[in-house]
C-alpha cells in the first residue's frame, strides 16, 4: 500500500517529523542536531552522540529519531522496517507504533516491533496496555518475546495486526503472536489494539531498561534501508 526508501537523501517532512524531547527515559535524549541524521547509499542513518555542547543543549547524550504523527497514519495491517542496528553500550534503538492521534499510555496501546539493548544478539518485540502494564499480565497471553538477528547486518523487523491478535516476525520468520482473549471484559484493556498508529523509528541512549551508557563506545548508528506497509485484499 505505501513505502518508503529514502533514496531522496532528504526526510521527507510531508511524512516525517523528528521526534521531540520528553521526559519518558526513550525521549530523554532525542534531538534534531543535524550530527544525528545522515543519508548513506540510499539509507537514513539515525546516530546517538555525546554531546560536545552543554551549553546549547543540556542533556550528555543526543540522538535521531523520526515518527509520523499528524501526517501519515498505518491502519490495521503490516508495517516491515529493514534496517542494521550498530551495538553501543546504552544504546536502544527501537521501531515501534503508537494510537494516531491523542491516546492515553498505556490504555490505548503500544506495540514495538523491535527494541535491542547494548550488542545483544538478539531483539524484544511487545504489546503494552492498560492489562499488561496497570494489570501487570504479561503471562496470559505472553505481552512479549525475544528473537534472534544477524546483529552485523540489516534484519527485517514487522508486526501484523488483525482484529484478534498481533503477530511479530523478523526475517519473514515468526517470532509469536499476542492474541485477544474474546472471554475478558473490553473494561481490563487486555486487546486495545485494532486501531491506526503512528510509526516510530528513533536511536536512544540510556534509561532503567538498557543501563548507563559508555560514551567511549559511540557514536552509535541505526541505519535504516526502507519500510513498507501492507494491508490484506478483501
Amino acid at each position: 500500500m505505501w513505502g518508503e526508501n529514502f533514496e531522496a537523501g532528504v526526510i521527507d517532512t510531508t511524512v516525517w517529523s523528528h521526534t521531540k524531547r520528553g521526559h519518558a527515559d526513550w525521549a530523554k535524549t532525542q534531538s534534531e542536531d543535524e550530527r544525528c541524521y545522515a543519508f548513506r547509499n540510499g539509507n537514513l542513518v539515525l546516530r546517538g552522540i555525546v554531546n560536545d555542547d552543554l551549553q546549547a543543549d543540556t542533556s550528555a547524550y543526543l540522538c535521531g529519531g523520526i515518527y509520523a504523527e499528524g501526517k501519515k497514519a498505518f491502519a490495521p495491517g503490516r508495517i516491515e522496517v529493514r534496517a542494521k542496528l550498530q551495538g553501543a553500550r546504552g544504546a536502544w534503538p527501537a521501531i515501534w507504533l503508537l494510537p494516531y492521534g491523542s491516546y492515553k499510555w498505556p490504555n490505548d496501546g503500544e506495540i514495538d516491533i523491535m527494541e535491542r539493548l547494548n550488542y545483544d544478539g538478539y531483539v524484544y518485540q511487545t504489546v503494552h496496555s492498560n492489562y499488561t502494564h496497570n494489570l501487570g499480565i504479561t503471562d496470559n497471553p505472553v505481552s512479549s518475546d525475544t528473537i534472534a538477528i544477524n546483529p552485523d547486518d540489516f534484519n527485517v523487523y514487522g508486526a501484523d495486526i488483525y482484529r484478534d491478535s498481533i503477530v511479530f516476525h523478523v526475517n519473514g520468520v515468526r517470532n509469536y503472536a499476542y492474541v485477544r482473549r474474546s472471554e475478558l471484559s473490553d473494561s481490563l484493556g487486555q486487546f486495545p489494539f485494532y486501531k491506526s498508529y503512528r510509526l516510530l523509528i528513533d536511536m536512544q541512549l540510556g534509561g532503567k531498561w538498557v543501563g548507563e551508557v559508555d560514551p567511549s563506545t559511540l557514536p552509535v548508528e541505526m541505519e535504516v534501508d526502507w519500510v513498507r506497509y501492507y494491508r490484506k485484499e478483501d
